[in-house]
This record gives structure tokens, C-alpha cells and sequence, in this order.
């Protein structure tokens, strides 16, 4: 929907492994940081949309994570939403506060999300993105995903996925293919995404991984699934990231020159598309671009949900920034770099800054608002004025379960 809220503060923790840190003390250190950049006190906050999706899974902690990590730091008495939403979970979060802002309950709210995925045990973090479809339909998912690839002349071996890797690497490794097959995609195009986003990441002193590396460096690196490479994948991750969303009447009791608008934020849920229907993000994007009165020449910078290479090279042709079949090229032209047409990813993304799920789409806003703010430093897009963030989770059917577009501006 149409949103009239404003981004006041945000704070973000190191993205890493952070098996010596609790899931709260990462939560904490983030939100302080948030609130500090706002210049509020934890006293005036109204509402609190805590973002989590593992937790249960990796520490045990159900129920109520939200409630307990802000009971750590005394901050009671209001109102907690806690959220999970697979990867889209603190992208959800946001989206829910904006609208509550907009809506006129809230004057200031909490977004954080936050994530512990690394542990002893690897099964129990595969098990996470293993639950992230339908667990009753494994066998069907299988299944239509070998006949994709035997339709194209590729039979995929799916042993392993689920254990010894994620089951989305297998289902981005379709993505890739298929995409190959159609319109000509190399896989040095693809190794182009891992490289450009290393040399981001490289300047974000928050990301995972800060070396630089070649396309030859992709090209050359342990094999996945055909044709993904292993820096052609995102990584799991811990972290936490936080956003103070307020009202427009607050963001004027404050001073507003370093609020950031958001001026439209969506949520969908994908659907099995029928013969010449539009897929879901296509007619999402539509809808936000619509909502937001701009259109894709009107981005400077982009933060995208890059869980593999593929997925970002046909999300520079879902948001519109390049024709259907030429994503591909896009990045190899050097469009999506810093200094390009619209720098996309300028935090690393999920591939070098890492990828706690509950705390990836929270970062993307906490990255877009130290863009729009001219805060990035050696990373920052000249003259940022709009900004994307595009955050998907899950899988259902032939499609994502959960998209979280927004669009934020510099007033």
C-alpha cells in the first residue's frame, strides 16, 4: 500500500558467525544502535515488530523471542508482534510497522530482525530452509523440478539436497538453466553477480566476507549444482538488524533531515499462475511502482534478495531496470555496479554481507537509508535520491510464498 512513514534510526550488528553471542545480545545491539541513531529514548517507543525465523529451530526459543529479547533491555509494556515469514520474515515486519504508522496508530515503532543459523549440528540449519516449503509436497517439488530440467535436456541429481545442502540451491540451479537455455545466459555472467557484489562488499565493514574475487575466481570454485558455484550462493549467517519507523508528525518533533521517507511498502503471497497470467512478483512490482507514483527510471539504488546469482540477474528484469532475457548482460555491462546506471547491492548482499534470514530484510532497509542519507562512504551511489528493496521467502508450488517490495526517498 501507499505508505506516509518515515525511517528515524537504524543500527546493524557485524553479519557473520556469531556462535559466542545468544540471539537476544544480537536483537540488543542492534535496536540500541537504531535508537541511538534516532536520538529516542526506548521509552517512547509504541509497538514493536520483532523479526525471527530460526530461533525455535537453532536455540529452542519459541513463542515469544520478541518478548524476551526486549525484556533483556527493558523495554516492556507494549505491544510485540512477533514475526516469521521465512526469509521475507523482518522485510514483513517493516511493511506491518509502516502501515500501522501510516494507518495512524503508531507514532514510533521497533522493526528488528534478527538470526542465529550457524550451529554445531548442520542438519538442524538445512532443516530450516528445508521447512521453508511445503513439507508435505517434498516429493512433488522434486519431482516437477527433475521434469524442468529433463524438459531442457539437463536431468538434475537432486541426492544430497536436504542434508548435505539447502533444497533452494537445487531450485536456483533450475532458475539458472532454464534461464540459460532461453536467452543465452553464460555462466560467466553469472560469476559477474558474485564478483561485483564482492567488491561491494568489500567496502561494507558489516558484511561476512570482505575479500574481493575475480569472475575467474567464481568460475573456478567448488561446484555446487551445475552451473552454481559456491560464491554464486549466499551463505548462512548470524546477525541482527534494526529500523525505527515513525510518524510524519513525529519525524517534524524531531527534525525530519535525516528521515528517510517510505513512500510505498507490499507484501503478497505467491499463487500457482494460470496459463498467461502474470506471475506474482511482475504484478507486485507493477502495483508498487503504481502506489509509488515512479516508475524503474526513477531507482538509484537497489538492495535485491541475491540468494544465488540467478535470482538477482532476473530480479534486474522483474523490477524493470533491464528487458526480460537481458539481465545477464546487464551485470556484465557493469549497469548494476557502483558507478553504473543503478548500482544494485551496494551492501554486498545476501552473497557477501551474509544472510541470517530473519535479519536479511531489515539490513536491506538499514543499507538503503544510509544510501538515501549519503552515509555509505566509499560505497555511496552519487546522488541517491529513491530506493528499492526487494526481499522473498519460501517456496510453494512454482512460486515464492512471500514477497516484501518497498520503495523509500530522500524528501
Amino acid at each position: 500500500m501507499k505508505q506516509k512513514a518515515y525511517v528515524a534510526g537504524v543500527g546493524m550488528t557485524p553479519f557473520g558467525n556469531a556462535m559466542d553471542k545468544t540471539l537476544n545480545e544480537l536483537a540488543c545491539a542492534s535496536i540500541k544502535d537504531a535508537l541511538k541513531d534516532a536520538g529516542i529514548a526506548k521509552e517512547e517507543l509504541n509497538a514493536a515488530y520483532m523479526g525471527n525465523a530460526a530461533g525455535a529451530v537453532i536455540t529452542g526459543q519459541v513463542c515469544v523471542p520478541g518478548q524476551v529479547a526486549l525484556r533483556s533491555m527493558g523495554i516492556s509494556k507494549i505491544p510485540v508482534i512477533n514475526v516469521e515469514n521465512a526469509c521475507a520474515t523482518s522485510a514483513t515486519a517493516f511493511q506491518q510497522a509502516c502501515t500501522m504508522v501510516t494507518l495512524g496508530v503508531y507514532d514510533v515503532v521497533l522493526v528488528c530482525g534478527y538470526e542465529k543459523l550457524y550451529h554445531e549440528d548442520k542438519n538442524k540449519t538445512f532443516s530450516v530452509f528445508t521447512g521453508s516449503i511445503d513439507v508435505t509436497q517434498t516429493d512433488a517439488i522434486t519431482a516437477r523440478l527433475k521434469a524442468r530440467n529433463e524438459a531442457i535436456g539437463q536431468p538434475l541429481d537432486m541426492s544430497g539436497a536436504g542434508s548435505s545442502r539447502s533444497i533452494f540451491i537445487d531450485i536456483y540451479a533450475t532458475w539458472a538453466r532454464e534461464h540459460m537455455h532461453q536467452y543465452g545466459t553464460t555462466r560467466e555472467q553469472l560469476a559477474a553477480v558474485s564478483a561485483k557484489n564482492s567488491v561491494h562488499g568489500s567496502l561494507n565493514p558489516k558484511s561476512q566476507f570482505r575479500n574481493v574475487i575475480t569472475v575467474d575466481d567464481v568460475l573456478a570454485a567448488r561446484e555446487i549444482v551445475s552451473p552454481l558455484t559456491l560464491p554464486m550462493c549466499a551463505p548462512i549467517g548470524d546477525g541482527a538488524a534494526a529500523v525505527i519507523v515513525v510518524s510524519e508528525k513525529y519525524a517534524k518533533k524531531i527534525g525530519k533531515q535525516r528521515c528517510i521517507r517510505v513512500n510505498a511498502s507490499s507484501l503478497n503471497s505467491g499463487w500457482d499462475a494460470a496459463e498467461g497470467e502474470l506471475p506474482m512478483v511482475s504484478s507486485a512490482v507493477a502495483e508498487l511502482y503504481e502506489q509509488a507514483g515512479m516508475c524503474a527510471e526513477d531507482i538509484s539504488c537497489v538492495e535485491l534478495h541475491d540468494a544465488s546469482a540467478i535470482s538477482e540477474i532476473k530480479y534486474y528484469e522483474y523490477l524493470g531496470l533491464c528487458e526480460s532475457g537481458a539481465g545477464g548482460e546487464f551485470v556484465a555491462s557493469g549497469a548494476s555496479s557502483l558507478g553504473g546506471r543503478v548500482p544494485v547491492n551496494t551492501s554486498g548482499g545476501l552473497m557477501r554481507k551474509g544472510h541470517p534470514i530473519g535479519a536479511t530484510g531489515a539490513a536491506q532497509i538499514v543499507e538503503l537509508v544510509t544510501q538515501l542519507r549519503g552515509e555509505a562512504g566509499s560505497r555511496q551511489v552519487s546522488g541517491a535520491k529513491v530506493a528499492l528493496a526487494e526481499n522473498g521467502g519460501g517456496y510453494i508450488g512454482t512460486d515464492a510464498a512471500a514477497l516484501v517490495l518497498s520503495i523509500l526517498s530522500k524528501e
